[in-house]
């Protein structure tokens, strides 16, 4: 089969080979690749592929048991959702946040690391462009490979931005030429070890962003990114998504939602020999070195020795016996 690539996949009648999103009257969504001479089947009958081969994209078909399914090439979000993965995707809320507030443009040089399923390399990938250049850097070659199929199933076969390595970022990275990249995307365990080399590989002004899933790797991170004193103070967030139920005056929010997958981190790249302003705000609490943290700072209630007489009159407890 021939592949076709670009805006053009994404264009004109339904391709075999295609992946085809189905949604049944009740919103269930079936993902299928389009194949000449298959079949669909469901507990309410089947319809062939070949119904579809061919046709528009907003077709709907009609199975032998009467049901009807609409057929659409899945949206991007749609496409991860539901994208075989062996790691953990980018959620596309997170994915979103990383392309906008990353400011990942047409044309930029990306390195990205961490790749997992792909996910996120779709998004990112779509920003730059066939004009810019995504460098995605892997350790795992069976995660490696994933992503690979993943990428190419959606945009119909190699893209000619990307670039594919499983190896060591800081390796990598020390191989390229300083100020040669243009934004860094961390997708990792310990984004920190690598602040050194992303910072000798960003050109001033460029933006780091990464993505961990926990408070304790937010905070390290922060604190090794000020310390490295090349970055601009970084900002962090999250973000939470709700959808709504709408049907009639029934308009309410869903009773579920998609709240904490990870926490973002953004700092832009110093000029070279510019040391970042110091911070005149007052520190908060927490802020002091971890070894001089009072149990207070852990968010141990304190209880007073006068509270503690008391509690052992009440129960008439004793001294200790030592044995």
């Amino acid at each position: 089969m021939t592949h076709v690539t670009g805006a053009d996949a994404r264009r004109g009648p339904l391709r075999a080979g295609e992946r085809v999103q189905l949604t049944d009257p009740k919103g269930r969504l079936h993902t299928i690749t389009l194949a000449p001479g298959a079949t669909f089947h469901t507990h309410k009958g089947y319809f062939r592929h070949d119904e579809l081969i061919g046709a528009p994209e907003g077709s709907v078909v009609t199975a032998t048991g009467g049901a009807q399914y609409l057929a659409l090439r899945p949206l991007l979000a749609d496409f991860t959702l539901s994208m075989p993965r062996g790691a953990a995707v980018v959620y596309p809320k997170d994915a979103g946040q990383v392309v906008t507030m990353g400011d990942i443009y047409p044309g930029a040089r990306v390195v990205e690391a961490g790749v997992g399923s792909g996910a996120l390399t779709l998004s990112l990938l779509r920003a730059v462009g066939d004009g810019g250049a995504l460098e995605s850097i892997e350790r795992r070659e069976d995660f490696a490979a994933i992503a690979r199929a993943n990428v190419e199933t959606y945009f119909g076969g190699p893209h000619p931005a990307w670039r594919l390595t499983v190896g060591d970022l800081a390796q990598v990275l020390a191989e390229r030429e300083p100020g040669s990249v243009d934004r860094v995307v961390l997708d990792m365990l310990a984004p920190w070890e690598n602040v050194d080399a992303v910072a000798r590989a960003l050109a001033p002004g460029g933006v780091l962003t990464c993505y961990v899933a926990t408070t304790t790797q937010l905070s390290r991170l922060a604190e090794d990114v000020r310390a490295d004193g090349r970055f601009t103070e970084p900002a962090a967030w999250e973000s939470m998504v709700r959808t709504w139920h709408l049907e009639g005056l029934a308009v309410r929010p869903d009773h579920r939602m998609i709240a904490h997958t990870g926490f973002l981190l953004t700092a832009r790249r110093m000029a070279e020999g510019v040391a970042p302003p110091e911070r005149t705000r007052r520190p908060a609490k927490g802020s002091r070195p971890a070894d001089e943290w009072s149990a207070e700072d852990l968010g141990e209630r304190a209880v007073s020795d006068k509270k503690v007489r008391k509690v052992r009159r009440d129960l008439g407890a004793t001294d200790p016996v030592e044995g």
